[in-house]
């Protein structure tokens, strides 16, 4: 029984390791659950003006409401929607009626229609401040001069449009824009995987145990 005792309490303290990591995710699961239905309560709350002092950090998602007009000028965003397939998110100039000037995400528009017209007549914009983190280490640079974009890059954008560094994603025009479909801000890009973890965790943990019950029972068999 004694050479029992060392791999039983080495498989034990395995399993216990691994329960422990699951319940840590678990733990995570719930954190990352209060952290999205606080940003889904952020974005359908009452619209408020454009911010003159602006802050990422605090006014991310923020409701805003405004009026205006769509600018000459375009810029394209390659990105891939669900049911849909390839297209572009147009990102273009609108001027506020009290004369600012900010970036507008107007939607999504197939990938063979790369066109997004000026509007002169006045819009009503319902949307959100968005400070979006679309690029990553693999994200290829920007082709300005083909005018595709891989990542709403808010600063180079604000640069070649003429605009504030402020981005609106639009969830409501009014009158719409004809060939666009909205992409409003919302959470479903943002991941939250804590409970196929800890799944895995568990599984491992629950193998281990077997492992360890097999090889137990065969070390005791041979004595």
């Amino acid at each position: 029984m004694t050479r029992l005792i060392a791999p039983l309490l080495f498989g034990l303290s395995g399993a216990a390791i691994l329960i422990g990591l699951g319940t840590w995710q678990l733990q995570r699961l719930d954190w990352k659950r209060g952290v999205l239905e606080q940003i889904e309560t952020t974005i359908a709350g009452s619209a408020k003006p454009l911010p003159r002092l602006v802050s990422p950090e605090d006014q991310k998602y923020q409701p805003v409401s405004l009026s205006g007009t769509v600018g000459e000028g375009a810029l394209y965003v390659l990105v891939s929607a669900k049911r849909i397939g390839a297209g572009w998110r147009v990102i273009s100039p609108f001027t506020t009626e009290d004369g600012r000037t900010v970036l507008l995400d107007r939607g999504f528009t197939p990938v063979d229609l790369k066109q997004a017209p000026a509007r002169a007549e006045t819009l009503t914009i319902e949307g959100n401040l968005h400070w979006p983190d679309d690029r990553n280490s693999s994200t290829p640079a920007n082709d300005t001069e083909a005018n595709t974009w891989f990542a709403r890059d808010i600063g180079p954008m604000a640069e070649a449009l003429g605009t504030e560094p402020l981005l609106v994603v639009t969830r409501s025009m009014t009158p719409p824009d004809p060939g666009l479909t909205l992409m409003p801000v919302d959470t479903a890009g943002i991941p939250n995987d804590h409970l196929q973890y800890a799944i895995t965790w568990f599984s491992l943990a629950g193998v281990w145990l077997l492992m360890t019950g097999a090889f137990v029972w065969r070390r005791s068999k041979e004595d």
